[in-house]
């Protein structure tokens, strides 16, 4: 080794990089070249200055277009940031956390991708990663009718909800507004004007119209009965023929009894093809025939479900029924729930005297049922337009291939397409009906009432302890008004009309 004076100074100039650990690099050697020599530090004095920064990660990578969202940056030599950009536009809130790390705040911006960059005093850097605005989209508001005084609860779907913070209709502030997630807005409608009114949304990622997405209407709650829903809920009368009829009666669609609390809903008028519809295993009997159209031009109240032991009960002070009892398959609190059954016809007059409410008829029940189907059993999940196979009834039915010879609590099988539960079995539903084996061959085509006479009521849709062939949409079943059916399951469904 020898020494050179530089400049004033002693410097120590290595002939040859010699590493005293075999294998081990020099950390000097800039070049690479084996030595630490001039030709190094020229290119350190070349590089003389600041260093640029360099961009690792953006968190997060998206956000609202409103801007607002919270970024951190990282990577290295970012000490002396000044300023970030995103999309070309300054960024809030500055904040620079360490030599490898700063934080801003998004202005607001276009859908879509936007570059970051940071500007140090080495120059402006850009990051591998974009950041992408996000703008909220709603794609349906269900509901979309409902009553002018407000009170509708409503689903709205799209992308981008969260962060929703208002929900409006016809400019009015709805309540009660709840981001289940990043798709899906809950609100209550306020109080409106009549017709289609806008539904607006606003929250961190943007505001989105839904122009005429919510239609006010003037609706009629009968004097005997408390609201429940206005309007139809698609996801329970899935029959959209059926909703628009509802709506047009002017009358409430779901609403309680209030003596009873007997839930009821809407049937609306309608025209239907009353008869035979057989199975896939069983044909139909004589008293089904003819097939014949048959009109009810008025709408009318039917029970959602069957009446439980509960609310014949609390109206008539005893329960007649045989299944009074938990039991493995219906545990004790569940059991006030079983329909009630061992009622007879006229002991159901007594009932409906106390309470204003009536048994339906024949063709009222019939027409029911079915709900727009033609076939021997209603819809149900997975069949729409109804079906003929006995080996799917357990869908929507308890009869004797599941129901363990026992009732169970109403309301455990699947509704028809127009919310009614229970329709085919667990217990016979009495009808207000005579029966007459002939009748269908000179029945009226327009609210058919009935024979005038007879020693038979009609019960109607089968029990917990019978096969699918009672089950089904047309067969029909009677006994005297006097019988209470022990071995069979009568019991009934209230209606009402408006």
């Amino acid at each position: 080794m020898r020494r050179v004076l530089f400049g004033g100074l002693v410097l120590a100039a290595v002939t040859a990089c010699v590493s005293p650990v075999a294998g081990q690099d020099c950390q000097g050697d800039v070049n690479g070249d084996g030595e630490v020599n001039g030709a190094d530090l020229t290119l350190v004095l070349g590089n003389w200055g600041l260093c640029l920064a360099s961009i690792s990660s953006v968190s997060p990578t998206q956000g609202g277009i409103l801007g607002g969202t919270l970024l951190t940056i990282t990577g290295t030599n970012l000490g002396g940031a000044s300023e970030v950009r995103v999309g070309g536009v300054p960024c809030t809130g500055l904040e620079v956390v360490s030599p490898t790390a700063v934080r801003a705040v998004t202005p607001p911006g276009s859908a879509g991708a936007a570059e970051v960059a940071v500007t140090t005093p080495a120059g402006t850097v850009t990051a591998g990663t974009v950041f992408t605005y996000q703008a909220l989209s709603v794609g349906s508001v269900t509901p979309n009718v409902g009553v002018f005084s407000g009170g509708t609860p409503i689903t709205i779907t799209g992308a981008y909800l969260n962060g929703v913070n208002s929900v409006t209709v016809g400019g009015i502030p709805a309540s009660d507004v709840v981001v289940v997630n990043s798709t899906t807005v809950t609100a209550v409608t306020p109080v409106g004007s009549l017709g289609p009114q806008d539904v607006v949304v606003t929250g961190a990622k943007g505001t989105a119209t839904v122009a005429g997405g919510f239609s006010y209407v003037l609706v009629t709650v009968p004097a005997w009965a408390t609201l429940i829903e206005a309007t139809p809920d698609p996801a329970v009368v899935t029959n959209a023929a059926y909703r628009s009829a509802i709506v047009a009666t002017g009358y409430a669609w779901r609403v309680r009894h209030t003596q009873t609390q007997i839930e009821m809903l809407l049937v609306p008028p309608g025209t239907f093809n009353m008869g035979c519809s057989a199975s896939i295993q069983y044909g139909c009997e004589s008293d089904e025939y003819p097939v014949h159209a048959v009109t009810l031009t008025n709408a009318f109240y039917m029970g959602r479900y069957e009446v439980t032991q509960a609310q014949w009960t609390a109206v008539m002070g005893s329960n007649p029924s045989l299944f009074q009892n938990a039991s493995v398959h219906v545990p004790a609190g569940q059991v006030p729930l079983r329909p009630v059954e061992q009622v007879s016809w006229n002991m159901i007059q007594g009932f409906n005297s106390s309470t204003g409410l009536r048994l339906p008829t024949e063709a009222e029940w019939e027409y029911a049922y079915r709900a727009g189907t033609t076939t021997a059993f209603q819809s149900s999940s997975g069949y729409p337009n109804g079906t003929n196979d006995d080996t799917l009834l357990g869908n929507i039915a308890w009869f004797n291939g599941n129901s363990s010879s026992q009732t169970h609590p109403v309301g455990g099988k699947q509704a028809n397409a127009l919310g009614l539960h229970d329709m085919s079995g667990n217990v016979y539903e009495w009808v207000n009906d005579r029966f007459q084996a002939t009748y269908y061959q000179s029945s009226p085509s327009t609210n058919p009432p009935g024979p005038a006479t007879g020693p038979y009521r009609v019960l109607r849709g089968g029990s917990w302890s019978v096969n699918s062939y009672y089950c089904r949409s047309s067969s029909r079943t009677a006994d005297t008004p006097a019988g209470v059916g022990v071995f069979y399951g009568l019991g009934f469904r209230a209606a009402r009309t408006p």
